[in-house]
């Protein structure tokens, strides 16, 4: 089955089916499918960062951590967030979710807007979600929305902890951003050894040895 994306609105049925066979991937907004481009290794990077720390920290728990090609359904739309954790068996379907406790977007220059605005607005009509997290790709800035406090955003930079508290999960910061090479990081890595290095020529090494002293 192919999609005709440009002549027609589509069914859900036909968006779903034509899916599992579709070459690229597409998010279905208001009986129209929209072709994803491809993903930066910046992009890539972040999104595995994060669903790493997540996943590890879930690690024994019901919660199960979702990356890039899992469906989320909202109303009538489908997107492919890029990373987001389900903590209950909300349907019987494999190729989408509907109970999202915490979705995870890296913005790019051509997602941003409609990530910060339309997009988030969609996802806080979820019943079930807590959290909002957009992780920017050029600059070292995390904006986390949170259900608790009105969906009022967050913001968390190099040097900070991020509690997601919906889970009960701690995350560094520079975790998120490990291996990125944009100028915030690189900036607070220089100034980190920088750090270092003074601490280690302030108190150098001393001897595991116990001194002995002459009578």
């Amino acid at each position: 089955m192919s999609l005709n994306y440009a002549n027609s609105k589509l069914s859900e049925a036909e968006y779903l089916q034509g899916e599992l066979v579709a070459e690229f991937k597409h998010e279905f907004i208001d009986g129209e499918a929209y072709a994803m481009a491809g993903a930066s290794e910046t992009h890539n990077l972040l999104a595995g960062n994060i669903f790493a720390e997540l996943k590890n920290q879930l690690k024994g728990t019901p919660c199960r951590t979702f990356i890039a090609d899992m469906k989320v359904k909202v109303a009538n739309d489908f997107f492919y967030p890029d990373v987001m954790v389900v903590c209950q068996q909300d349907n019987d379907f494999d190729y989408y979710k509907q109970s999202p406790v915490i979705i995870v977007e890296i913005l790019s220059k051509s997602t941003r807007k409609f990530d910060k605005n339309a997009k988030r607005l969609k996802y806080q009509n979820i019943s079930t979600l807590e959290e909002y997290v957009l992780i920017d790709q050029t600059i070292a800035e995390i904006e986390v929305f949170k259900k608790k406090e009105h969906w009022q955003a967050f913001y968390y930079y190099l040097g900070d902890a991020i509690t997601f508290e919906s889970l009960g999960v701690t995350v560094l910061v520079e975790d998120i951003y490990y291996q990125v090479n944009n100028d915030d990081v690189l900036a607070f890595l220089q100034e980190k050894n920088q750090t270092a290095a003074q601490d280690t020529d302030t108190n150098p090494m001393q001897s595991p040895y116990p001194t002995t002293q002459k009578p």
